[in-house]
């Protein structure tokens, strides 16, 4: 009976409660910090897919015969008919004050605007966004036997005023479309 009385009366002491309190502690202070890198990542995944996307469809623009539907004279030939797409109108969304700590839900019409120009911004790279954007995206081409782009994304995701760049560039060469291997970004985790 003495043995049982002495399991009965044990427990924890103040410095082995106080050392789970502070592993607790500092494994909650990691799992903030993972957390919130995890949520910026996401974010900023949106801006790196749509700018490489828009990469992409300036090389397949460039691509594309983009001769003009006239009819030929008999004997004519046609001008070069691979050209990059020209620069975009204006930015999706307009002002950067629409993504300011918040998301913007494009319309269709934004990224058709250039529809009638041929050659010209996103309609002619057949690209838009149909899901609600952290970050306000621009194209910027110049047409020619030696032209280059650069698509870009700009974003402020906490709504501080300073604001985050990402872009890529491509330029042509030789007939071919050459793009840069990485993104050029600018303060990533504003």
């Amino acid at each position: 009976m003495r043995a049982f009385k002495k399991y009965q009366n044990r427990g924890f002491t103040l410095i082995e409660l106080m050392i789970v309190v502070a592993i607790v502690g500092v494994l909650a202070a990691l799992a903030i910090y993972g957390v919130r890198k995890y949520l910026l990542n996401s974010k900023t995944a949106e801006v790196r897919n749509a700018v490489g996307q828009m990469a992409k469809d300036a090389k397949a623009a460039y691509e594309r015969e983009s001769m003009p539907s006239t009819i030929l004279a008999g004997g004519a030939s046609a001008a070069v008919s691979n050209n990059l797409c020209t620069d975009a109108s204006k930015t999706v969304p307009a002002a950067k004050t629409s993504i300011a700590g918040k998301k913007y839900q494009s319309a269709a019409t934004d990224w058709t605007v250039d529809e009638a120009t041929f050659g010209k911004g996103f309609a002619c790279l057949r690209f838009a966004m149909s899901d609600p954007q952290y970050y306000m995206y621009d194209y910027k081409g110049v047409a020619g036997a030696a032209g280059t782009f650069t698509t870009s994304g700009y974003g402020d995701l906490n709504g501080d005023g300073v604001t985050s760049t990402f872009g890529l560039s491509g330029a042509v060469t030789g007939g071919v479309v050459f793009v840069s291997p990485n993104f050029n970004e600018d303060k990533p985790e504003e």
